[in-house]
């Protein structure tokens, strides 16, 4: 029997993190290679990646960077390509690159900016999913990790479509952990509440609006980026290893405020 901390261990185990240039997603890049995973660092922009590579690199890490417009089939397929070239396959996928260009009511919302989001948000985890299924069902299993937000949870102000977007995404995890458990392969979502990234920077440089939102949280702070690392370390691993299609916050209490 593995001790626990054996099982936290990623040592051989490929993972590619999408949106891992900066924020949350290279924060949960850097928890992975720090458990021992080969890390494949995506986002739109190649010298962005490269330079995330380059500083894993340097702190003894294992990384390689692949640019990747998750929105645009092309990148996508040579996204998964590209890894299983470099390092013969995929282990472990997280899907967190996310958009949300606009922060109105949903009546205001155009029809095209409604297909952009359900295009990054939705069909691409669901299609990128798909092209590394096979890869896994190769390696005896894996872990897909999609990262959605409390707002598919709980509706909030400005974010009606991010929050359709999200709430669709949990459904598709769970679906995948219904149909895929049988190859080994394990889904799970996990919903970050407020975190000090460039993406959320719109609500927490509102000093007003972000002291309301602390004063409600039970954990009275917005959360850091690599405060989410961990519950991804766990889902990855075997540690987690009976842990599939659960919905997981990481919010400071959101959930059960006010």
């Amino acid at each position: 029997m593995k001790s626990i901390q054996q099982s936290f261990n990623l040592k051989g185990k490929v993972a590619i993190i999408t949106g891992s240039s900066k924020g949350i997603g290279k924060s949960i890049a850097q928890g992975l290679a720090e458990y021992g995973a080969k890390v494949v660092i995506s986002s739109r922009n190649q010298e962005a990646v490269d330079n995330v590579a380059e500083e894993f690199n340097n702190n003894g890490l294992e990384a390689i960077g692949i640019a990747c417009h998750i929105g645009k089939a092309d990148q996508r397929k040579e996204l998964i390509e590209k890894t299983i070239e470099h390092y013969g396959g995929v282990d472990i996928l997280v899907n967190n690159a996310a958009i949300n260009p606009i922060y109105a009511p949903i009546e205001e919302a155009e029809e095209e900016v409604f297909d952009k989001i359900m295009d990054v948000n939705v069909k691409a985890p669901w299609l990128l999913s798909n092209l590394v299924l096979s890869s896994m069902k190769e390696r005896g299993g894996g872990s897909v990790i999609n990262i959605a937000s409390v707002e598919a949870l709980h509706p909030g102000a400005g974010l009606g479509l991010y929050s359709t977007s999200k709430a669709a995404l949990l459904m598709l995890t769970k679906n995948q952990a219904k149909e895929w458990g049988q190859y080994g392969i394990r889904a799970n979502v996990i919903c970050p509440g407020l975190i000090k990234t460039k993406f959320s920077a719109a609500l927490w440089q509102n000093e007003k609006l972000l002291n309301k939102i602390e004063k409600s949280l039970p954990s009275s702070r917005m959360g850091m980026p690599d405060e989410m690392a961990g519950i991804v370390c766990l889902l990855a691993s075997d540690a987690g290893a009976y842990m599939t299609g659960g919905v997981y916050t990481a919010d400071g209490g959101y959930m059960i405020a006010g």
